[in-house]
């Protein structure tokens, strides 16, 4: 009994710290199929509590507390493959089934993501710039790295310094605590907020401004410098602008 009742608590210790993937969930679309990792609502510090960097990091302060609810976010960038099977096009530069998508304005985001529910009758979106955040650091499951699962970028992420100056297949890098590839690295990802500072009034759920000029993009890619891959690094541009260096995942709430 005595040994029944350890191995019970045992078990009970180990499901409080391995993250539970069994809740995630496939679709198929046109014969390609893509896994969304579920993410598990919780509350964190967002953003750079640092005061190292001067001005150089200051789009990134300050650090503020915010709650996510759960959601799932896509397990890698969107491929070629599945951009596709749903537009019936592929515009990248870097041409390759498993390679992320790119060369994709956040508009076309937009229609490309309208196809998809229409096509699924779901409602997939881009992440907002907290939910971009909270996966990428591990969710409940995160840890201090300077990357998405790693303190060492070549574990993780595609960038100036290893990329061979590319998009490579995705998958092909270790994941991080939730078992999200990509987040550091090989495009940067599209997010749906507007592009200013943070709003430390609304802590849960944030949206981003309600206007603006430029899209926030998160993560780096491989053009970018390992230090513009971390995971607080803050980019933007123009909702309308195209580059081989952008690209996106995807979120479905629960």
């Amino acid at each position: 009994m005595k040994k029944r009742i350890e191995l019970i608590i045992l078990s009970v210790l180990i499901s409080m710290f391995v993250p539970a993937k069994s809740q995630n969930v496939s679709y198929t679309v046109n014969d390609v199929s893509f896994t969304m990792i579920k993410v598990n609502g919780g509350n964190f510090m967002m953003g750079n509590k640092s005061k190292r960097g001067g001005d150089k990091y200051k789009k990134e302060r300050p650090a503020h507390n915010v709650t996510v609810s759960t959601y799932y976010i896509g397990e890698t960038e969107v491929t070629q493959e599945l951009w596709q099977a749903v537009m019936g096009n592929n515009p990248s530069y870097f041409q390759g089934s498993n390679r992320p998508v790119e060369q994709v304005s956040w508009n076309d985001v937009q229609e490309f993501i309208k196809k998809l529910n229409k096509l699924t009758g779901l409602n997939f979106r881009l992440p907002t710039e907290a939910e971009w955040e909270f996966a990428a650091r591990g969710g409940n499951y995160r840890k201090k790295d300077k990357y998405s699962g790693d303190n060492n970028i070549n574990a993780v992420g595609w960038c100036a310094e290893n990329s061979g100056m590319e998009t490579h297949d995705v998958k092909t890098l270790k994941p991080n605590e939730l078992g999200i590839y990509d987040m550091t690295g090989n495009v940067g990802e599209w997010c749906n907020d507007w592009k200013a500072p943070y709003n430390t009034e609304i802590t849960v759920n944030p949206q981003g401004a309600e206007v603006g000029i430029f899209r926030v993009l998160r993560g780096g890619s491989w053009v970018d410098r390992s230090q513009n891959c971390r995971v607080l690094r803050r980019d933007s541009a123009k909702p309308e602008y195209v580059y081989s260096g952008y690209g996106f995942r995807l979120v479905l709430s629960e």
